[in-house]
């Protein structure tokens, strides 16, 4: 008798899901601290929450490598160039605001970015690249981070 074997789960692991969520925490408080703190704390708020949102974009890209390098068959090339283009366009939006102009605009590159990502998502789903319940973590976070980051910018 052989060994059975070992089942894919359906959805991603509780920790997946609970510490994701989690990390909308830091988005949430700085949009509080802009809309209900004192101004003076809004371009620091705006600076903080430019460096997180850009931060979560390069991880995304991150992830998308790692989810391509795990598989055991030929990935299209065009998901190297996906997993790459997180990195650069977080490094160019806080690049722009590191030289002097309002994090402003840079929130809504990278929180559009965000938003974005779920095209390279539902592909990597639909190619099979990525886990079973990928999609379900995946949506609801990229929509919260990517509308918090362009909300920011909206009120710095």
């Amino acid at each position: 008798m052989g060994r059975a074997l070992p089942t894919e789960p359906r959805t991603l692991p509780s920790a997946a899901r609970w510490l994701g969520f989690a990390g909308l925490a830091p988005q949430i408080l700085l949009a509080v601290v802009i809309i209900a703190g004192p101004a003076r704390f809004g371009p620091a708020a705006g600076g903080a929450a430019l460096a997180y949102s850009g931060a979560i974009l390069s991880f995304l890209g991150g992830a998308w490598w790692g989810l391509a390098s795990h598989r055991q068959t030929d990935v299209h090339w065009g998901v190297w160039i996906a997993a790459v283009t997180p990195s650069l366009i977080a490094f160019a939006a806080i690049g722009v605001w590191a030289i002097g102009l309002s994090a402003g605009r840079s929130l809504l590159v990278i929180g559009a970015s965000l938003i974005a990502t779920l095209v390279i998502d539902h592909k990597l789903a639909a190619s099979g690249v990525s886990p079973p319940g990928w999609l379900r973590l995946r949506v609801p976070l990229s929509l919260g981070l990517g509308s918090l980051t362009i909300l920011i910018a909206i009120l710095s």
